[in-house]
């Protein structure tokens, strides 16, 4: 008599491949639709967050289904091995992004002058929908920045205003930074952007033709934060992210000193506390370029 042996099927490695195919479908349909699409940040948070933890779930079960194929020899090893391979994805920028929130200063500005950053031309929009209000930039957080990335500081040019200006405005938009608001412009480097760059710009009238206008006495005698000093151009503009499209608010101040112009960059996360240290990253990168642009005029 001939004895057929049946093998068991476990149940949980088949589920597992489902849970993992789905969680692996909804992270790539929320990817596209934020970074080419209609989603906003916080609804791709909230379903890449399901995902990873739908991910996590079917890693759980495929490990289950793999002891069950080991110890006896229950179906569904395919399967489990499928479900780990579709999870990858989930789980990996999942672990990556947790990674970088516990190693990283919890920080979503930052800047390469932290006694006087930066001032916006244009206060940045927020929108934090179900991640709540955000607290606004302490000195505890600038020294923050400061005891992980003490060599992130400002530029120093020892060339014309106007031609680091220029070259300043060059390479933000070839980093992909799509300028919003310009003030304080100098006239010679408008003269000196292409035509279809210049009416991005703010009017500057030359100082000959800067006749006072009569104007009401103003009510309130208050100094503007945003204000800008006279002879600091500025530009602020709006870039995302390379992969996930997480839009940031980028301000370029210049400074001229006595032959010599000084570049300080702020980049500031539309959404959360914590930028994951993209922003660092990207004022890193554009300093990098602007040394290369402006190569042999750079000063200590």
């Amino acid at each position: 008599m001939t004895v057929r042996f049946e093998r068991p099927v476990s149940r949980a490695a088949f589920l597992s491949r489902r849970l993992a195919v789905f969680a692996f479908l909804m992270f790539i349909a929320a990817w596209g639709m934020h970074r080419f699409g209609p989603f906003d940040t916080p609804s791709f948070l909230a379903v890449a967050v399901a995902a990873g933890v739908i991910a996590a779930l079917a890693v759980y079960m495929a490990l289950i289904g793999i002891a069950a194929l080991w110890f006896k020899g229950a179906r569904g090893g395919k399967a489990a091995t499928t479900a780990l391979f579709f999870s990858i994805l989930p789980l990996s920028c999942f672990c990556i992004a947790g990674f970088n929130y516990l190693n990283l200063p919890q920080i979503y500005d930052a800047s390469t002058d932290l006694a006087n950053p930066p001032q916006w031309i244009e206060a940045p929009p927020e929108d934090m929908s179900w991640l709540g209000p955000r607290k606004p930039v302490s000195a505890a957080d600038r020294q923050a920045q400061l005891a992980k990335w003490r060599d992130l500081t400002g530029r120093r040019y020892e060339g014309a205003l106007d031609r680091v200006y220029t070259a300043a405005r060059k390479v933000a938009v070839d980093q992909g930074l799509a300028i919003k608001f310009e003030r304080g412009a100098p006239e010679l480097a408008l003269q000196e952007l292409p035509a279809d760059q210049q009416a991005k710009t703010d009017d500057v009238v030359p100082d000959a033709l800067d006749v006072p206008v009569p104007l009401p006495r103003p009510e309130n005698f208050g100094v503007d934060e945003n204000a800008l000093p006279r002879g600091e151009p500025s530009i602020q503009g709006e870039k995302r992210t390379l992969v996930f499209g997480f839009r940031q608010d980028v301000l370029i101040r210049l400074h001229e000193e006595t032959e010599t112009t000084l570049v300080d960059v702020r980049v500031a996360s539309r959404y959360g506390d914590h930028d994951l240290g993209s922003g660092v990253a990207f004022i890193e990168k554009y300093l990098r370029a602007l040394d290369a642009e402006l190569l042999g005029i750079a000063g200590d």
